[in-house]
């Protein structure tokens, strides 16, 4: 599983942040490449955690769609994320970074993250009324994983603000 998460993990946050830094780059745009690996990362996604669940056809049935809705929350989130990031690539790319959109990117990566944390505590009763305590619990150890690693490779590619 740890490959497994690492590698899904590199390749969402490659995706993410490389094309928003570099600029423009020859064939498919950016958001072309992203919404292809963002595809491959989601069906990816799905598959390490339902192989880490081992859900019984009941709990499945119960399951998948919470997990499908908690996903498109997700999405509104990296969306949220991937604004960001374009703004601040943006900005560093041209050397136009103020004092002023620095605190405004700041608190929207603060307001990203309450809304994180909000759908997180929203989610986990929703979750535990359909799946065991141990199993609900390794549900979000799975989003935790996943999301602190592309966390991670977004720290690592994302330069310091100048």
């Amino acid at each position: 599983m740890k490959k497994s998460l690492a590698i899904l993990s590199m390749i969402l946050a490659v995706a993410v942040a490389s094309p928003a830094l570099a600029g423009d780059q020859p064939g498919n745009s950016a958001m072309e490449r992203a919404k292809i690996v963002l595809d491959k990362v989601k069906a990816d996604k799905k598959f390490i955690t339902s192989k880490n669940l081992a859900l019984t056809d009941a709990a499945s049935a119960a399951f998948w769609p919470l997990y499908d809705e908690y996903q498109q929350n997700l999405e509104n989130l990296n969306m949220r994320i991937a604004k960001l990031i374009l703004n601040y690539a943006e900005a560093y790319r041209n050397q136009a970074m103020t004092d002023e959109l620095a605190s405004k990117l700041l608190q929207e990566s603060l307001a990203i993250d309450a809304d994180e944390l909000a759908m997180k505590q929203a989610f986990v009763p929703k979750l535990q009324r359909v799946l065991p305590g141990v199993k609900a619990a390794r549900y979000m150890q799975i989003e935790n994983k996943l999301r602190a690693m592309v966390r991670f490779k977004l720290a690592d590619e994302v330069p310091l603000i100048e």
